[in-house]
């Protein structure tokens, strides 16, 4: 007998002082059974980084060919496709023949391993962006995951800020290729608008 998902119940003051974005986002978003609570922890901030209108959580782990999360247009075509982790390079490449932008988010204990074989192949891709979010902030963050999640980010000069319990947890969003946060915002705002 499969084991069901745990369902965690999110709401999310987001304050990205870079894109002059503030949000109150509430929503539920399910951990596969198969799914390690890193990655629930890096499509939780892949949400908040880069939400817009029309953000929605895919199957993901459970459907391997959908994204972590996506934007759609009306006409079904993909606008923002979104991974997190430390995908197959030849898989991005081929997404990025089909999607308006696509972004990871890199994480994981041999990210920089996969980042010195990869991103000199990715780094050339126009619409693809890579930002790297560090081990030991997503380690802080998971040490703390609780069903019901009630976070505070700021994003200001390229720096992620994170409140949970009246702690704050902090790091530095280090754009691996791509358009970068900080100086590019406007050009990421109207990538939003687009």
């Amino acid at each position: 007998m499969a084991l069901p998902p745990i369902i965690y119940r999110a709401a999310i003051q987001l304050s990205d002082v870079d894109l002059d974005c503030y949000e109150t986002l509430q929503f539920t978003v399910a951990r596969h059974p198969s799914e390690t609570t890193e990655r629930l922890v890096a499509r939780l901030l892949a949400y908040t980084l880069f939400f817009e209108p029309g953000l929605e959580f895919t199957k993901g782990i459970s459907a391997g060919d959908e994204p972590d999360l996506w934007t759609r247009g009306a006409d079904g075509r993909v606008q923002l496709w979104i991974e997190v982790g430390l995908p197959d390079p030849d898989r991005l490449l081929k997404v990025c023949r089909h999607a308006g932008r696509v972004v990871l988010l890199s994480c994981g204990s041999s990210r920089q391993r996969w980042e010195e074989q990869h991103l000199a192949k990715l780094a050339c891709v126009s619409n693809l962006t890579i930002l790297g979010i560090e081990q030991g902030f997503l380690n802080d963050v998971i040490a703390r995951l609780e069903r019901s999640i009630s976070w505070s980010v700021t994003v200001t000069e390229n720096t992620l800020y994170l409140g949970i319990a009246g702690e704050t947890f902090e790091t530095q969003l280090s754009g691996r290729a791509g358009w970068v946060r900080s100086g590019a915002g406007q050009q990421m705002k109207n990538h939003r608008t687009s």
